[in-house]
């Protein structure tokens, strides 16, 4: 089946040893650049129009699942030695997306893979010129076409995604890239078990961070079923409460894969969130 203001969710995780890894608690996982406050509501009215006229037309609201083909893109450094992740990985990661997105109806079918070497684009940061040579010259596909990156970014960036709603603005920029080390099998542990790719496709999807807008926003993630969060979760910290007031029931997420917890601790979508993904990729993902 297929369907049919570049906004970067640039998830800067640390790409240091395992070790370090697993000691560093303080760091940003994710350094996101999202829509403000004004453009996130913009997007919410336009997804909310966008299904009441499908309604009217007689047919449903939103898509409520389907199939996602994907294209791998393998960069590599320019001799072709680092970052050449085997095939077996990359279907190992198709598999962790199926399994995280089976609840919802959503599958990733495997189309085709690439490989290139390149010691610029292994190394391209978010925004960065080389990242755009990059995406212009591999990307393939329409907006509901799934194109996955992996190569080595400088800065410790672990991963970053673009937003649907980007894409009629920017197509050639959509997709997701994400260290080569974190597909599953891979180096980056405690971010190994390929959710790297997890969260960062939910961006993809139009889900934004469990912690958006923190204890005071009202509207938070735009998803009424994922309790309100501080700040992002690191390691597993089961029982944390960090926004415990009476308009906030009920512990922090830190299950869910938009959070910022290692690999294993992940397991969930919530249900508001699996609807939003299908009013979203609905809205600006489906081919017309």
């Amino acid at each position: 089946m297929r369907w049919s203001r570049l906004l970067i969710s640039a998830c800067a995780w640390l790409a240091l040893s395992g070790a370090a890894f697993a000691q560093e608690q303080l760091s940003i996982r994710c350094m996101t650049v999202e829509p403000d406050e004004a453009e996130r509501g913009r997007i919410d009215d336009e997804v909310r129009r966008n299904g009441q006229m499908r309604a009217a037309l007689g047919f449903e609201a939103a898509v409520t699942g389907g199939v996602i083909d994907v294209y791998f893109h393998v960069i590599t450094n320019s001799s072709g030695q680092s970052g050449n992740v085997p095939d077996s990985q990359l279907f190992e990661q198709i598999a962790v997306l199926n399994n995280a997105y089976a609840q919802g109806g959503w599958q990733f079918n495997h189309v085709a893979t690439d490989r290139t070497a390149n010691d610029a684009w292994f190394t391209a940061g978010p925004g960065s010129p080389e990242e755009k040579q990059m995406k212009a010259a591999l990307r393939r596909g329409t907006a509901d076409d799934l194109n996955f990156y992996t190569s080595n970014p400088g800065g410790g960036l672990l991963g970053w995604a673009t937003f649907p709603s980007s894409y009629a603005k920017n197509p050639l920029q959509d997709g997701v890239v994400v260290l080569y080390s974190s597909l599953p099998g891979g180096s980056a542990d405690p971010y190994n078990l390929g959710d790297t790719g997890t969260h960062e496709v939910g961006h993809w999807m139009g889900l934004y961070h469990t912690f958006q807008g923190g204890c005071n926003d009202r509207r938070g993630d735009f998803v009424s079923d994922t309790p309100a969060e501080r700040s992002p979760a690191f390691g597993c910290p089961v029982g944390r409460d960090s926004c415990s007031q009476k308009r906030f029931p009920g512990l922090d997420p830190i299950h869910n894969f938009m959070d910022y917890t290692d690999d294993a601790c992940m397991f969930e979508f919530t249900g508001g969130q699996d609807a939003r993904m299908d009013a979203m990729f609905t809205t600006y993902r489906l081919e017309r």
